[in-house]
């Protein structure tokens, strides 16, 4: 798997549990690469729906990816605080073409004010019995949700004030160049 350099774009595709392409942002760039995540920044960045519909990203978001964990996080940075939208998905992984995962439908978000909301039950469960989701996984993802709950409570990585200020700043430092 090739690593992206810090500073680079790089594209990334979610698919659903059929194959399908289901969404492409382009042009993310990259903050921090390890053997484990990825941490990029979308800024106003195009994306692609599975249907040709193609919008812009509002705000800058920072992005965590990870390897282990069938979860990834999105900070949206906002005027009124950052607001968190997690997608329950594959670990992901990375080719020449894209950063890719399987976006399972459960959604998890959290508001300024702390807030949080589980989204997507009902697409989650109608995916569930077309795709024939494997028992393995709904038990993954279930236990995922539990531990994407505790790191928001503890405010653990991407959750931290600290976190999202520090990759921002980052960002605007690269960006610059």
């Amino acid at each position: 798997m090739r690593i992206p350099k810090e500073g680079e774009y790089i594209t990334i595709q979610s698919y659903k549990h059929d194959g399908s392409l289901h969404r492409t942002w382009r042009d993310t760039m990259v903050l921090k690469t390890s053997e484990q995540s990825v941490i990029g920044c979308n800024d106003h960045t195009l994306v692609t729906e599975a249907d040709g519909r193609r919008w812009l990203t509002r705000e800058p978001a920072i992005v965590y990816f990870h390897k282990h964990y069938w979860f990834n996080i999105i900070a949206m940075i906002r005027e009124n605080g950052v607001s968190y939208y997690c997608n329950l998905a594959s670990p992901y992984t990375m080719d020449e073409e894209a950063l890719k995962y399987i976006d399972y439908d459960l959604d998890i978000k959290v508001f300024p004010d702390g807030e949080k909301r589980l989204l997507d039950v009902d697409e989650y469960e109608a995916h569930r019995k077309k795709w024939h989701y494997p028992n393995d996984i709904d038990h993954i993802l279930k236990e995922n949700v539990k531990i994407l709950v505790e790191w928001i409570n503890e405010e653990k990585g991407p959750f931290s004030d600290e976190y999202v200020k520090l990759w921002y700043e980052r960002y605007q430092q690269l960006s610059r160049k």
